[in-house]
């Protein structure tokens, strides 16, 4: 992909310098592996030659989803390799138009280590020809998805350093009153020294405070689907993530899916295999419909002792902490904060700050230096007021355009897409 630097008129050709997953670990790599953590890399990338790795390859996409596609390019002004994320057909509808400035607001508002950020949002066209919106992030070199479906091996300090991040990612997150509605190993993006960020915020909106309010009902992929939300309820809190992350620990540990049906009355049939029959008011926040549904069926039995088989990494503290995240009542499911304070998780903690994360540093005498708080939390909560003020889609537009050009306004010379670039075509597509 080719990017203009617009005040200097030159053009830049993006290309490729290093692949999808790189075949070398760098520094933060090689303390990983001194903490007991292995690299991981993409099974195609595993057995390439050495040499390979180096060659310059073209610009190339890294992703698809509902709202738009990743490409991997290099940033012309530092030769640094970064994601390119084109959100196109921003402005079919409000709703549309409001949830990608949502999202765009919501990634410039980042500052963790553990959730994906924008470092750049690409220079606009006049206000005229403004019809889709390019953003610059870190580039991860692979997802906790392709880590799961591969051949290599996952240890259980993989699982408490994943496990880990994940839960201090969310709780910045939720402490900015922010839920992602979308966790699942997809949307977890890992690097070759195994330091993960949470991506993908197309579906996240900021908590409901009032119960009385509807919200919707298509969020999360059904797999990682809460049972409050597959029931019907009309009001839902941060629990739906947590439950998330419950099933991503259990597919960590068994290497598949935990509750994988085709549809989602079949899920909630898996669902209470597992965890037995829910009370009435294990079921208070379900819609009437899905209660009498539930009620005609024969009562179910819990089986978590099933828990034990995913894996002999399934030790009882593994289960005890599985068991709190799958809980059927989300006024009964663990908090993040409280997960974290799981003794399972003491030692992903320590491997982190021991060498993974940017927190903490080691001094000239060797000594690690420790920050002050290990799981910090957002200096205030997302404001979202603006959207209530926002009633067409021209009003949206305009205040787009405004916000881009507002962080636009910085010492670096800004981007512009190239469209005579020849990737440029497939990227338009």
């Amino acid at each position: 992909m080719a990017v203009v630097g617009p005040s200097c008129h030159t053009r830049v050709s993006m290309s490729v310098s290093m692949s999808l997953m790189q075949g070398t670990a760098g520094p933060a790599a090689t303390g990983a592996q001194q903490g007991g953590l292995q690299p991981y890399y993409h099974p195609q990338q595993a057995a390439a030659p050495a040499h390979t790795q180096e060659q310059v390859q073209p610009d190339r996409p890294i992703g698809y989803g509902a709202f738009g596609v990743v490409w991997a390019v290099t940033d012309p002004r530092d030769g640094r390799r970064v994601a390119l994320k084109k959100l196109p057909n921003v402005f079919q509808s409000l709703v549309s138009s409001k949830r990608v400035f949502r999202e765009l607001k919501m990634l410039c508002f980042f500052k963790h280590e553990n959730v994906l950020s924008a470092l750049d949002i690409l220079q606009p066209p006049h206000l005229d020809f403004f019809q889709e919106i390019y953003v610059i992030t870190e580039l991860l070199q692979s997802d906790l998805h392709k880590i799961i479906v591969s051949h290599q091996p996952l240890s259980s300090d993989h699982i408490k350093v994943f496990l880990y991040q994940i839960l201090r990612g969310l709780k910045y997150l939720h402490s900015a009153r922010i839920l992602h509605r979308d966790i699942k190993p997809g949307n977890l993006l890992v690097n070759s020294n195994c330091v993960l960020k949470i991506c993908d915020f197309g579906l996240a909106r900021v908590e409901e405070p009032d119960s009385s309010k509807h919200m919707t009902q298509e969020v999360v992929t059904q797999y990682y689907r809460a049972p409050e939300i597959l029931m019907g309820a009309k009001h839902y809190t941060a629990a739906v993530d947590v439950w998330s992350v419950g099933c991503i620990f259990g597919e960590l540990l068994g290497r598949r899916i935990l509750f994988q049906a085709q549809n989602p009355v079949q899920q909630l049939e898996l669902i209470t295999e597992l965890l037995g029959t829910p009370s009435l008011d294990d079921m208070k926040y379900a819609c009437e419909g899905a209660k009498t549904h539930m009620l005609r069926r024969a009562p179910k039995p819990p089986s978590l002792s099933a828990l034990y088989t995913l894996s002999s990494q399934a030790t009882h503290e593994v289960v005890h902490l599985l068991c709190q995240m799958l809980v059927f009542d989300p006024d009964k499911r663990i908090s993040v904060v409280d997960a974290l304070a799981h003794p399972y998780l003491d030692e992903g903690r320590l491997r982190y700050h021991s060498c993974m994360c940017k927190c903490c540093y080691t001094t000239a005498s060797g000594m690690r230096q420790y920050t002050s708080e290990f799981e910090i939390t957002a200096p205030q909560a997302f404001d979202d007021h603006w959207e209530r003020k926002l009633t067409s889609v021209q009003q949206v537009k305009e205040e787009m355009h405004k916000f881009i050009a507002e962080q636009l306004n910085t010492s670096r010379v800004p981007l512009c897409i190239n469209p005579q670039s020849a990737a440029f075509k497939s990227f338009a597509r």
